[in-house]
């Protein structure tokens, strides 16, 4: 059951860059960056919980189960 995290999709959509969200939610750019590439093999579920929080969205908006 591949997923797919859409936060770079969510990003466009927002016109706000890594930099920005990594700022907000105190992640490490790095992780931001991590999580927007096609690599991503596993996460914190905290790590998700506090990008729905900033971003005001669902795990649901963010996850995307193919």
């Amino acid at each position: 059951m591949p997923v797919h995290v859409r936060l770079k999709e969510i990003l466009a959509e927002r016109g706000m860059s890594q930099r920005e969200l990594a700022r907000l939610t105190g992640l490490r750019a790095s992780t931001i960056n991590h999580l927007c590439s096609d690599k991503v093999d596993r996460v914190y579920l905290e790590t998700l919980d506090v990008i729905c929080k900033r971003l005001d969205i669902r795990i649901e908006q963010l996850l995307e189960v193919e």
